[in-house]
């Protein structure tokens, strides 16, 4: 269909992606994937065409082209005929190097981003480890600072371009008693003493790498430190749309091309003495598939569309990557379906695209956290306690990351409106936390309940007084509504936070601030 997203140059870099893809890369497909392994020459001549610098500014080696010059690369990459291909480049341009384009130092992209993109260092994301899956804020991977070196303990699993690969943007908890507010970012040499990596054998994506890594008192220096300490979980949060963007965008792509796959069988192949496309019950089931990928691409190409504008789009990249990884897998298991007998035998390429597709609605989040997400968007803004998973901490709140520390609720008469919830903060106070910890926030509440507040902790003691005054260390922006329903339990605060319901300057000083008060009664 005709599409208002692309213009005539986005078709010519379809063009030169194309024949790249088609020329240099899928003729050796059956070959990597029977040795597991992406040649490095290949990752050198997509940097030399400026295939790994789409969206990255010149300066760096990229092209600055807008999001949809990489919304054609992705799909080209399915061309490949290999999912796991087109995930290691894609972990590796939109994962791996986003997080030191967005967070790191100058020096750091100098030594990493600059050569990922020339194609010349690749890398991986670690997150996931062996007893945490999806659950972020759970980690255990440790980083200890010690003189100008963290020294760094624990495993990942699961990690794309982690065996092959150079360098590894790892999450670990730096400050281990925070939740959410104690993970940091640290880039990891794959060369690192103290670094040992084991590859896994996987059902698909032959033709990747996929690895555990374990650390043994590995020593990193401190400027590989990516971004902020204790800001990594903000930073991973912010940086998972973008993956599950990608992820939907290649898993539609790999979806339509399973099915072109198909429909060019079945008119070929014959049964009871005509082509079997002449059957209707497989016509109408090739017609389904084509309905439901297209109605899944323009979903996705919508969520690209507003990803580029900037819209905060937690909701869409979560629908769209459910939608469309869960589709690619149907979509494979009918397509091999028509095939009968054939489509078992490993000289079929359908029966990769069936291999392949299974793992679409795992990585990355699984469906089942994508439909916990939008749930939670789309119900739990007012009662997210009823709905919470009760079993991990990645769903704690920003002030609730504090909560194993406090000592008890708040006794006295609950306070509802946003404005008497500020001015109790005094009687919340607890001095002997606070030790002798001072700061000034800025408290910014729109709404009839709301106003402007300065509240200053300092020598041991809170005070409030109305207005902004002083120079801040945080600013915090919302309403009064939201600010109500944070304090009194009735919203989640990551989820506000994550749809721009509440803009904090600086995370880590609130963090602390909410460490210094008791909480109150959920009502």
């Amino acid at each position: 269909m005709k599409s208002p997203y692309f213009t005539t140059e986005h078709e010519a870099f379809r063009d030169t992606a194309r024949h790249f893809i088609e020329k240099e890369v899928t003729p050796f497909a059956d070959e990597w994937e029977r040795e597991r392994r992406i040649p490095k020459s290949i990752w050198k001549r997509m940097g030399d065409l400026g295939f790994l610098g789409i969206s990255y500014p010149e300066e760096y080696g990229g092209t600055g082209a807008d999001f949809f010059y990489s919304v054609v690369f992705l799909e080209e990459l399915t061309r490949s005929t290999m999912a796991g291909f087109a995930a290691a480049v894609s972990v590796h341009e939109y994962m791996a190097a986003e997080y030191i384009y967005r967070f790191a130092t100058d020096d750091l992209k100098k030594q990493y981003l600059i050569p990922a993109i020339a194609g010349e260092k690749i890398g991986a994301i670690a997150i996931t480890e062996p007893d945490t899956g999806s659950d972020v804020a759970s980690i255990r991977t440790r980083a200890v600072r010690d003189g100008d070196s963290y020294i760094i303990n624990g495993a990942k699993t699961f990690i794309t371009n982690g065996y092959y690969g150079d360098f590894i943007v790892v999450a670990v908890k730096t400050d281990p008693d925070a939740g959410v507010g104690g993970i940091s970012l640290i880039l990891v040499e794959r060369d690192t003493p103290g670094l040992e990596t084991r590859k896994l054998e996987k059902m698909g994506w032959h033709s990747s790498d996929t690895a555990e890594l374990h650390f043994d008192d590995m020593k990193v220096p401190v400027g590989n430190l990516i971004g902020t300490e204790n800001e990594g979980f903000y930073y991973i949060m912010e940086c998972f749309q973008l993956e599950r963007l990608v992820s939907a965008i290649i898993a539609i792509a790999g979806a339509r091309l399973g099915l072109d796959y198909a429909l060019g069988y079945i008119s070929e192949r014959k049964a009871f003495g005509r082509p079997i496309s002449k059957f209707q019950a497989i016509r109408h089931t090739m017609v389904d598939l084509r309905t439901e990928i297209e109605a899944a691409q323009q979903l996705t190409y919508n969520a690209a569309w507003r990803f580029k504008q900037g819209d905060n789009i937690i909701m869409e990249c979560s629908m769209a990557k459910l939608l469309t990884t869960e589709l690619a897998k149907t979509t494979a298991d009918k397509c091999l379906q028509v095939f009968g007998g054939y489509g078992y035998m490993e000289e079929y390429l359908i029966s990769r695209m069936y291999r392949d597709a299974r793992v679409g609605t795992i990585v990355g989040g699984t469906s089942e956290i994508m439909r916990e997400i939008i749930a939670r968007l789309m119900i739990d803004q007012v009662s997210y306690e009823h709905h919470a998973d009760k079993g991990t901490r990645a769903r704690e709140a920003i002030k609730d990351s504090a909560e194993k520390e406090t000592k008890g609720e708040f006794i006295g008469p609950v306070p509802e409106r946003a404005d008497e919830i500020i001015k109790s903060l005094p009687s919340r106070f607890r001095a002997e936390k606070a030790g002798t910890w001072g700061t000034i926030v800025h408290l910014d509440i729109s709404g009839t309940e709301g106003g402007q507040y300065t509240v200053r902790i300092e020598k041991g003691i809170c005070t409030i007084e109305a207005g902004l005054t002083g120079k801040p260390k945080c600013t915090v922006k919302t309403s009064d509504r939201t600010y109500r329903d944070i304090e009194l339990g009735r919203m989640n605060p990551e989820v506000a936070f994550m749809m721009r319901k509440i803009r904090i300057s600086n995370v880590k000083e609130m963090i602390q601030f909410t460490k210094m008060f008791q909480r109150l009664p959920k009502g």
